[in-house]
């Protein structure tokens, strides 16, 4: 087999694994046609030149055995890519896909969900890791704040990343524990490492890739941020608490009831917050020392307004000296521990404040990762 068929039909895979089909197409019409056999040539005088090795009698039969032997293999392989073609341009179901999935590395092994938009068909497309609260799992979470039905309409993937029980009795991601805390180390490096795997495993955008949470699962994407700013372009926390805000559990219930001083390792992503104001479970002062690790001395833009469903909220935009947003707080009136604007069909949700689900996507969408940050 010759080295300008195999190119071409490397090249047939490499383009279909890219999305760019008529371009594999014409990659194995090339491949097949270079194989063929050349006509003869003529010389000056319009004769035929020598007969191709494998019609001249002198080649014997081997020659001919040798070319049928070469033909089948061409055969063989134009198939494999065409099968591998075919496979890859199965289309995903229009409602999307929702696949399981398992990661492991040092740090531990956690199972989790991935949906997978029916418009991916090998382009570039952002990804938004969703950390549930304690008690809570992947499909609670993806149907308490509709992230999923969200992905549905914009074409982005969702990673859902499940704690353990036997790593937290309660499924709390460990957000208080000083070894869950630092790059490198513990789940930070897990989730970290599992958001990476998904990004090979798919064509992800690696300038639009974002982390949410609710709860325990806000603290982590805080810490997730803090940790890894040249992984995650922006943060969304709610109802969550500062990276560094405790160190134990003695320290953990001290800040959730007052509110601890953040001990970030630098400045934080751009990074959205939702508390609301009636929390009783994380107090509300926790989001403000959530935003003040991005918005630094920036004064706020307020605004106050009432949501479609019933709820006002005070919403504060910080922006840096050359006017990018770079933190938004929303303080929902009224609301306790519970995603806002979230579906009843997922637990902790409330359904009549403003929808965090849109505000953060809206809020992730205007922020690509930033090289050198």
């Amino acid at each position: 087999m010759n080295a300008s068929f195999q190119r071409l039909m490397a090249e047939a895979t490499r383009l279909t694994r890219a999305g760019d089909l008529q371009g594999a197409t014409a990659a194995i019409q090339a491949a097949l046609g270079g194989a063929s056999a050349q006509p003869a040539s003529n010389d000056s005088q319009g004769n035929a030149g020598p007969l191709p090795s494998f019609l001249d009698p002198l080649g014997g039969p081997d020659a001919k055995r040798q070319v049928w032997g070469r033909s089948c293999v061409i055969d063989i392989e134009a198939r494999e890519v065409e099968t591998e073609t075919q496979a890859l341009m199965q289309p995903v179901p229009r409602t999307g896909q929702f696949i399981t999935g398992s990661h492991t590395d040092s740090a531990g092994t956690r199972e989790y969900k991935l949906y997978v938009p029916p418009g991916y068909h090998g382009q570039a497309l952002p990804l938004v890791v969703m950390l549930h609260g304690c008690t809570q799992n992947p499909d609670d979470f993806a149907a308490g704040t509709g992230m999923n039905d969200a992905a549905l309409e914009r074409d982005f993937f969702v990673l859902y990343p499940a704690q353990a029980q036997n790593a937290n009795a309660s499924r709390c991601w460990n957000w208080f524990k000083h070894n869950h805390q630092r790059r490198g180390g513990g789940e930070p490096a897990l989730l970290a490492g599992m958001t990476r795997d998904v990004m090979k495993r798919y064509n992800i955008d690696p300038h639009r890739v974002y982390v949410a949470g609710l709860s325990a699962g806000g603290a982590m994407a805080a810490i997730l941020g803090d940790t890894y700013p040249d992984l995650f372009a922006a943060v969304g926390v709610h109802s969550g608490l500062p990276s560094g805000s405790a160190t134990d559990v003695k320290s953990a219930f001290t800040a959730m009831k007052g509110g601890a001083a953040a001990a970030s390792t630098g400045p934080a992503p751009p990074t959205i917050v939702f508390h609301g104001d009636q929390d009783t479970t994380v107090h509300p002062v926790n989001g403000e020392q959530v935003v003040a690790a991005s918005a630094g001395a920036a004064r706020p833009e307020l605004e106050r307004a009432r949501s479609d469903n019933g709820r006002e909220y005070t919403r504060r935009i910080y922006r840096d000296a050359g006017g990018r947003v770079i933190a938004e707080h929303w303080a929902v009136h009224g609301a306790g521990h519970a995603w806002s604007g979230g579906s009843a069909r997922g637990s902790y949700t409330d359904a009549k404040g403003p929808d965090a689900t849109e505000e953060m996507l809206r809020f992730f969408f205007e922020n690509a990762l930033r090289t050198g940050r």
